[in-house]
């Protein structure tokens, strides 16, 4: 075969990368950082954002009213921490430790009435207040890790934006772009990582394929023989040009260990692994952090906690649905798979652990850590039997540290029965801006995989939040 009879195709045969070609899901790098002697340098700023899938009650955590009465305040009490004036449940001993770390917003807030998890997992995502259909075709806003992975690519791994644990059971709880990319494409779609069957917790866990199928004396054939093939006249064609350029990155990342490596937690202590919890919740934000330091740009983590021994019910993707009786949950207040007995201590340990971890590393300055959910609970306790709460738009907290947040501070306020924000209410589009923000991507006119100018988010970044 000639060099000019070599066409688009045959390239892509010949160099077997196969499922890493441009259109993989989160397959997209930067420009190559490493040292004279080889050797990735510091990544840039990444993102761990932990998705409490599910909507945890928000008077029941981090915006507690114990003075209200108690049909809304619930059976928890506040603790003190160890910033003066911040109180949270009173199960969250770990994280009253590390207050001083993060930034804790208690005046999240969905402006319309979003009461699904649908929506509202969409606008929180994708940075805006409204789920627009037009014409019958849904919004194809991309998605917070989507943007990342195109404005900041990875420089270190050939993964910009993964997803650990992807939601699963009724689709009422997976957001609808969750896995495309948005108009960006799937190329900045995020890689999904582990299942209810195949988590970091299991003693049998696997990572992806894509980690798991490097063969050095077969990549090094395939690159040799693309050498031999590749010719001026494919190098004058652009699209060929950027695969090419593509695909001696995806090369270059995959012969480095680090990548693979993130995934064997059994490098950790097993200190260290019990500290962050020897659960789904826990050895994924372990995994996170792992990733992160491997050259991940933006990790998704599932809040997924496990179920509990003695209650299997519940899909591995919404553990903070607590609506009690009325929907079979059990008790909201309980220790099985929805209760707040089982899950929060679960959420305490592991988010406790790595913001301490991250710190202790010196990886906090360039990690931004959120933990949300998509709305919060109805600040009334449903009289029924066993008590739950219903989904509540109106209000909710979220936590925000590293990447320049300042810590020790709670922003905005509610209510004295924690039904509305009362002071600097916060939208999806504040969220997303500040985000943007901490991780140094511009907000203002950014453009598609068209060339078209849009935008990112139409919110401002919350600058007090930063230190």
């Amino acid at each position: 075969m000639t060099d000019i009879q070599m066409n688009r195709r045959q390239a892509f045969i010949a160099s077997g990368l196969g499922t890493l070609s441009l259109g993989m899901p989160g397959v997209v790098m930067g420009s190559d950082q490493v040292d004279r002697s080889g050797n990735a340098v510091a990544s840039d700023k990444s993102c761990i954002f932990i998705l409490l899938c599910g909507g945890p009650s928000h008077v029941d955590t981090w915006d507690m009213k114990p003075d209200a009465p108690l049909d809304y305040r619930g059976p928890y009490q506040p603790i003190a921490t160890k910033v003066p004036g911040m109180r949270i449940n009173e199960m969250h001993t770990e994280l009253a430790k590390v207050t001083d770390h993060f930034t804790l917003i208690n005046s999240m807030s969905h402006p319309g009435a979003i009461s699904n998890h649908f929506d509202a997992m969409h606008n929180l995502l994708s940075g805006q207040s409204e789920f627009r259909v037009q014409q019958g075709i849904p919004d194809e806003q991309p998605y917070l890790g989507s943007f990342v992975a195109k404005h900041k690519p990875s420089t270190r791994n050939f993964v910009s934006n993964a997803w650990l644990i992807k939601c699963v059971g009724p689709p009422v709880f997976c957001a609808p772009n969750i896995g495309i990319g948005g108009y960006l494409g799937s190329a900045y779609a995020p890689v999904f990582v582990g299942s209810a069957t195949n988590h970091p917790a299991m003693k049998e866990f696997k990572p992806p394929a894509i980690y798991d199928s490097y063969d050095e004396v077969r990549f090094e054939k395939r690159k040799s023989l693309l050498g031999k093939l590749e010719s001026p006249q494919l190098d004058r064609d652009q699209q060929v040009k950027d695969w090419s350029d593509l695909r001696e990155k995806t090369y270059d990342a995959m012969t480095r260990s680090e990548g693979r490596e993130a995934f064997e937690l059994s490098r950790e202590p097993v200190e260290v692994r019990e500290r962050y919890g020897m659960h789904p919740l826990g050895q994924n934000l372990l995994l996170a952090r792992r990733m992160v330091e491997a050259g991940v740009r933006f990790v998704t983590v599932n809040g997924w906690t496990g179920q509990a021994e003695h209650d299997k019910q519940g899909p591995p993707s919404s553990s903070w649905d607590m609506h009690g009786g009325n929907m079979g949950m059990g008790n909201a207040f309980g220790t099985g798979s929805y209760g707040m007995g089982f899950c929060l201590p679960r959420l305490d340990q592991a988010l406790g652990a790595l913001l301490a971890d991250l710190k202790d590393r010196g990886m906090l300055d360039n990690t931004l850590v959120v933990a949300t959910g998509e709305f919060g609970r109805t600040p009334y306790v449903l009289k029924q039997d066993p008590p739950g709460r219903q989904h509540w738009p109106k209000c909710f907290s979220s936590i925000l540290a590293g990447a320049g947040i300042a810590g020790g501070q709670v922003y905005g306020k509610t209510n004295r029965l924690g039904e509305y924000p009362t002071d600097k209410p916060v939208r999806p589009e504040e969220l997303a801006a500040t985000i943007y923000h901490a991780l140094g991507i511009p907000i203002n006119n950014p453009q598609d995989a068209t060339g078209i100018s849009r935008s990112l988010t139409s919110g401002k970044p919350i600058m007090e939040l930063f230190g």
